[in-house]
C-alpha cells in the first residue's frame, strides 16, 4: 500500500483517543470509519465528536461548513465488517495484548492482504501484535498518538521486528498529510514518550504518598519553576487513571520489575473506586 493509494482510513475503537484520531484523518480530506462494539457506543462518540468540533467553530478556528464536511466524512459504525474497505487501520482499542491480538486477527480475515495495520498502544510490544497475522505481518506498525489527538502534533512511528521499510515510509507520509509530527521509534517497552514519563508520574504519587506535599502544590511546582503546561496529577487526570495505571503496569512488567517503574497504591485504590479523572469528573481534582 502506497500512501497515494489510501483513501479510506478505519478507526477501531470510539474512546477519546480514537475519536480524536478520526477528528484528524476526517479534517485532512479522509473518508474515516470509526468503529466499535455496540450501536449506543458509537451514537454517544458521534455526539462527542460534534461537541468537540463545535468548540473549534465557537472559538473561530472552523467554520460551521467546514465542521459538517469533517462529520460528513466520518461513518460511524458498530459493524466490524464494515472496515473491509479501509485502505489503512489504526486500531485504538483499550491497552490489552489479549484484546488487540483478537482485533488484528480479525482484520487479518477482513482485509485486504496490502491494507496497512497499525496500533496506537502506547507501551505493548508492536512485534508480538503482529505475530497473530498470517497475510503479511510486516504491514503492522505502530502509530501511537498523544491525547488529546486531534490536538497534540507528535505521532510515534513504532517499527516492529518485521515491520517493512515500504510501511514506515507510507505510515510516516500518512502522518504528515494528516498534520502530525512523526517520530521513529524501535519497539521496545513504552518507546519514547511513555518511557520518560514514567518517572513523571512515579515519582510525583511518591511524593504524595510520603506526605511531602500534596496535588496542587506539586503540580504547582511543576508548572511554575519547571516550565511544564499541566502537572503531573492534572495529566494523569486528562489521560485517565486507569490508562495511565495500565501503561505503568504493562512497563513495569516489560523490564522485568525494574523499581523505578514500580506502579503506586495510590492509583490502584483510585481505579478500584472508579475515580479516573476527568472523564469520571473525579480523580485528583474534582470536576463536577
Amino acid at each position: 500500500m502506497t500512501f497515494s493509494e489510501i483513501k479510506i482510513i478505519g478507526v477501531i475503537g470510539s474512546g477519546t483517543m480514537g475519536r480524536g484520531i478520526a477528528i484528524s484523518t476526517a479534517t485532512a480530506g479522509y473518508n474515516t470509519i470509526l468503529y466499535d462494539i455496540a450501536d449506543e457506543i458509537i451514537s454517544k462518540a458521534k455526539v462527542s465528536i460534534d461537541k468537540d468540533l463545535q468548540k473549534g467553530v465557537d472559538k473561530g478556528k472552523l467554520t460551521a461548513e467546514a465542521k459538517e464536511q469533517i462529520l460528513n466524512r466520518i461513518n460511524f459504525s458498530a459493524d466490524f465488517n464494515s472496515l473491509a474497505s479501509s485502505d489503512f487501520i489504526i486500531e485504538a482499542a483499550p491497552e490489552s495484548m489479549e484484546l488487540k491480538r483478537k482485533i488484528f486477527s480479525d482484520l487479518d480475515n477482513i482485509c485486504r492482504d496490502d491494507v496497512i495495520l497499525s496500533t496506537n498502544t502506547s507501551s505493548l510490544s508492536v512485534t508480538t501484535i503482529s505475530t497473530i497475522i498470517k497475510k503479511n505481518p510486516e504491514r503492522v506498525i505502530g502509530m501511537h498518538f498523544f491525547n488529546p489527538a486531534n490536538i497534540m502534533k507528535l505521532v510515534e512511528i513504532v517499527k516492529g521486528d518485521f515491520t517493512s521499510d515500504d510501511v514506515i515510509k507510507t505510515t510516516t507520509e500518512l502522518t504528515l498529510a494528516i498534520k502530525k509530527v512523526p517520530v521513529l521509534a524501535k519497539d521496545t517497552p513504552a518507546f519514547i514518550v511513555n518511557r520518560i514519563a514514567r518517572p513523571f508520574y512515579g515519582e510525583a504519587l511518591r511524593i504524595l504518598s510520603e506526605g511531602t506535599a500534596d496535588v496542587k502544590t506539586i503540580d504547582a511546582v511543576m508548572k511554575n519553576c519547571g516550565g511544564f503546561a499541566m502537572g503531573p496529577f492534572e495529566l494523569m487526570d486528562l489521560i485517565g487513571i486507569d490508562v495511565n495505571f495500565s501503561v505503568t503496569k504493562s512497563v513495569y512488567d516489560a523490564f522485568f520489575n525494574d523499581a523505578k517503574y514500580r506502579p503506586n497504591f495510590i492509583q490502584k485504590k483510585m481505579v478500584d473506586a472508579n475515580l479516573l479523572g476527568r472523564k469520571t469528573k473525579k480523580g485528583f481534582y474534582n470536576y463536577e
